[in-house]
C-alpha cells in the first residue's frame, strides 16, 4: 500500500481532482491534512507527499502522472534493494 498525502491549503491548484482520482486506485491510500508544513511549495505549485517523498508539478494533471511515476520508481527501487539484500 502506498500513502499519498495532500495539503488542504494546496487544493486551489486543482489537487482536489488528483486526490479524487487517486482515491479510486486500490493500492493507494490517500490522506488529506490541513497542513503538511511545506508552505512555500503549497503556495507556489501543486504537490503531494508520496510515501514521504515530496512530488511537485507545474499543473495538477501533471501531478497525477508524477505521483504514479514516483510510485513505480519507488517500487523498482525497493525491489532492487530487496534483491541486493537477498544476495548478501
Amino acid at each position: 500500500m502506498h500513502i499519498v498525502e495532500f495539503c488542504a491549503s494546496n487544493m486551489h491548484h486543482g489537487t482536489d481532482l488528483v486526490l479524487e482520482k487517486l482515491e479510486k486506485l486500490p493500492h493507494i491510500e490517500v490522506i488529506e491534512y490541513g497542513c503538511l508544513g511545506n508552505c512555500g511549495e503549497c503556495y507556489l505549485s501543486p504537490y503531494a507527499l508520496v510515501n514521504g517523498e515530496s512530488v511537485v508539478a507545474e499543473a495538477a494533471d501533471q501531478l497525477y502522472d508524477l505521483i504514479l511515476t514516483t510510485i513505480s520508481q519507488q517500487e523498482l527501487d525497493h525491489a532492487a534493494l530487496d534483491k541486493l539484500l537477498d544476495d548478501l
